[in-house]
């Protein structure tokens, strides 16, 4: 997916809330913010978003001298994600459709998400509202029945991560396949509150999935800058499952099929799937309309 002009504003906004949040030193916000700008008006619109997503966070990351500004934020989020599942856990009925009920909310996790648009709200109680509702809200039988069987059929699946927090989700999910056929990837390391090896491991990862690094800090799978051993991987998986945003506006175009599961946080994003803003989104390779 390309970047479009209305990207723009909400990348400056997203600027000026990681260097506010790294530092209090005005000056030094400014020339941060100066540095983004000259970035982001040589930057390709026929790149996809995170590439400039990149940019910008490599830039506040130098000069703050912070290597990972969302490291506590990225904690947090684990934290009250496990919590919330313990109690979804606890409260399980029998026969639940665990498939179907780990699949709602992984989607739905992806509310945690401080890299996108400002204003979007990602606290406890957004985040178990979020929840609450992704149990409620209907989703596309054709393509959760297209995503089931081909999980059924796999003997190799990839998994590509989304946010920290998030993944508390996605490893319940990863739970309800057939074990031993998993690879989950998280990014080659810390660009906003995207999960990294730490955040696999905070989570137990290892537990139901091989673990392994997309080899990039990038927020999305931007597959030239990924390493040989990823690459490699995404060609040979018979099913690829791609979390959040980043990934889709990375991945859409790319030559193999891709299942992906976002939340739609944006009107960009909402053009460009044809899908309403806040709505829980699966697109599955030759299911027409995520509906």
């Amino acid at each position: 997916m390309r970047t479009y002009m209305d990207c723009l504003p909400c990348f400056m906004q997203q600027a000026l809330e990681a260097v506010r949040m790294v530092t209090d030193d005005v000056p030094l916000q400014e020339r941060l913010l100066r540095r983004i700008l000259s970035e982001a008006a040589e930057f390709s619109f026929e790149l996809p978003p995170p590439v400039l997503g990149r940019s910008i966070h490599r830039i506040v990351r130098e000069g703050t001298g912070n290597p990972d500004p969302y490291l506590d934020a990225k904690r947090r989020s684990n934290e009250l994600a496990g919590e919330l599942l313990a109690q979804i856990r606890d409260g399980l009925e029998e026969g639940t459709d665990l498939f179907e009920l780990a699949l709602r909310l992984a989607i739905a996790g992806n509310v945690i998400d401080l890299g996108a648009k400002s204003g979007h709200d990602a606290s406890p109680a957004a985040v178990e509202a979020e929840l609450e509702r992704a149990l409620a809200e209907p989703l596309p039988r054709r393509a959760v029945q297209a995503l089931r069987r081909a999980v059924d059929r796999a003997e190799t699946i990839l998994y590509l991560t989304d946010n920290a927090g998030e993944i508390v989700f996605d490893r319940f999910f990863i739970e309800q396949f057939p074990p031993g056929r998993t690879t989950a990837a998280v990014r080659g390391g810390p660009i906003i509150n995207d999960a990294t090896m730490e955040d696999a491991a905070a989570v137990n990862m290892a537990a139901v999935a091989d673990v392994m690094s997309s080899g990039t800090a990038t927020p999305g799978t931007v597959l030239d800058d990924c390493s040989d051993e990823f690459r490699a991987r995404f060609r040979a998986a018979d099913v690829v499952i791609a979390k959040g945003q980043g990934n889709y506006e990375t991945l859409s175009e790319t030559d193999r099929p891709v299942f992906f599961l976002l939340r739609v946080k944006c009107p960009v994003l909402a053009r460009d799937t044809g899908q309403a803003v806040g709505r829980l989104v699966i697109i599955a390779p030759e299911v027409e309309a995520t509906g």
